[in-house]
């Protein structure tokens, strides 16, 4: 078995595992419940039952039980965002915040967000941190680095210190920690620089427009936080209702920027210990571009944008080289061999921690300190996520019930629903999870198969 487990370039312990998985008698039925939760590497392990009678009768429409399952349990996706997790989960969440955003972009009848919505005025903007030390990077003007290297994409070097000595990693992982709120402050001033400019007070302009936006978090190379983000305004009433006359998409660019510099966007941490008092705000690179319902040459489309949010939506802190889980101790960064810019932002947590008690910076080393949500979005920009999932548990739940015959209970008075599920654990063995990562790959080339006919029909059409 060493033989055939190396030449699948698997160890032993591993290799054995899968042939127990495949070789047991409720393989197919194993298959068929990972295919179900799409190929998800780690799903939830459930055990209980469900029966529907008829209320009249006393009659058993149907019945189930996990005790017939392998190993008497039903595996349901876990549902994670982070691809570094769950990449099966992942795209589903991806494809979720895709059409979330796309929505308030293009509308979406089916989502009570009217085609109309595209004539509202809207930006994409981008608020980045400030510098914290220079940096190692790739000049848009072109040349090499300030070190006089002209480095490659790929160089890990990128977004690392010129001089780690000098470079402020307690004010990084501060701003980090306060970006949430420094996001908060920018929509509350941006709130009021719109009313100065249409000569209104706040309250008066509650009563003609409302500022709509979906937001996703991107940790850049040197780990600082930054929010891309889809700012629209709308009528009063949101997306259905159209914008005031003097809404243009050049007075909320302009007013973007002026909330983004003006000084209420300032965060002050008081001096405590050794730490001397800091002010946090945004950065000098502030990106802010009009979005267009199709291609417009240099400007970006509805379609870019929501790839774009969507893409970032599954990344988190992992993509600079720390962990995707919280840190228990130092000792964890050599296991995981963390690189040393990662570590020296997560020893900054630890150190600044008990100074900090409230900010939680060591909870959240494993973030660089960042505590806030990766993914939000103001309540009336479009649908939510948690819609979208109950649209898409609804349909498969009337799948189920039309292969079985059974009522709808929603709609039939006379239907009871009886059940009893309990969590019985997670994940998979060794085996499993190599099985399971073969059927999530087999199903995204299935979709990916699928989309390349439907551009192809849709080709031949024009």
């Amino acid at each position: 078995m060493t033989d055939s487990a190396t030449f699948a370039g698997l160890d032993p312990v591993t290799f054995g595992d899968l042939l127990r998985v495949a070789g047991s008698p409720g393989f197919d039925r194993w298959r068929d419940q990972v295919h179900r939760t799409g190929g998800c590497a780690n799903p939830i392990h459930l055990t209980g039952w469900t029966v529907t009678k008829d209320k009249a009768t006393g009659e058993t429409l149907h019945s189930y039980t996990t005790q017939a399952e392998p190993g008497g349990r039903l595996r349901v996706a876990c549902g994670n965002r982070r691809a570094s997790r769950c990449p099966a989960c992942a795209r589903t969440y991806a494809a979720d915040t895709y059409h979330l955003i796309r929505a308030g972009l293009a509308g979406d009848e089916d989502k009570d967000i009217p085609a109309a919505v595209r004539d509202h005025p809207r930006v994409f903007a981008t608020l980045t941190a400030p510098s914290f030390g220079p940096v190692h990077n790739r000049p848009t003007h072109g040349g090499p680095c300030r070190c006089g290297t002209a480095h490659t994409v790929d160089d890990e070097a990128l977004g690392t210190p010129l001089d780690p000595e000098t470079y402020d990693y307690a004010t990084a992982v501060l701003f980090n920690n306060h970006a949430g709120e420094l996001w908060q402050r920018f929509t509350n001033r941006l709130r009021r620089e719109i009313a100065k400019r249409a000569g209104l007070t706040q309250r008066a302009l509650k009563e003609q427009a409302r500022i709509s936006y979906g937001k996703v978090a991107e940790f850049q190379k040197r780990g600082a936080v930054h929010f891309h983000a889809v700012i629209r305004l709308d009528g009063p009433d949101g997306p259905q209702d159209p914008p005031p006359s003097w809404a243009t998409v050049q007075l909320l660019a302009d007013t973007i920027r002026a909330a983004a510099a003006h000084a209420y966007t300032t965060i002050t941490v008081p001096a405590v210990g050794d730490q001397a008092a800091r002010s946090l705000r945004w950065g000098t690179q502030l990106d802010v571009r009009p979005i267009r319902a199709f291609d417009a040459g240099t400007d970006i489309t509805e379609q870019a944008v929501a790839a774009y949010v969507a893409k970032y939506a599954t990344k988190a802190a992992e993509t600079t080289g720390t962990l995707d889980r919280r840190i228990g101790e130092l000792a964890e960064l050599d296991r995981h061999q963390v690189p040393e810019h990662a570590r020296r932002l997560i020893r900054a947590c630890k150190d600044l921690d008990p100074l900090y008690p409230d900010r939680r910076l060591w909870a959240w080393a494993h973030m660089l300190g960042f505590r806030g949500h990766f993914s939000t979005k103001s309540r009336r920009y479009s649908t939510t996520l948690g819609t979208l999932r109950q649209i898409r548990a609804d349909y498969r739940a009337t799948q189920q019930r039309e292969a079985l015959g059974l009522p709808d209970p929603d709609q039939d008075s006379t239907v009871l629903v009886l059940t009893d599920w309990q969590y019985a654990g997670h994940g998979h063995t060794p085996g499993e999870s190599i099985l399971a990562a073969s059927i999530a790959r087999d199903l995204q080339l299935n979709r990916e198969t699928a989309r390349e006919a439907l551009r192809a029909m849709k080709g031949d059409r024009s």
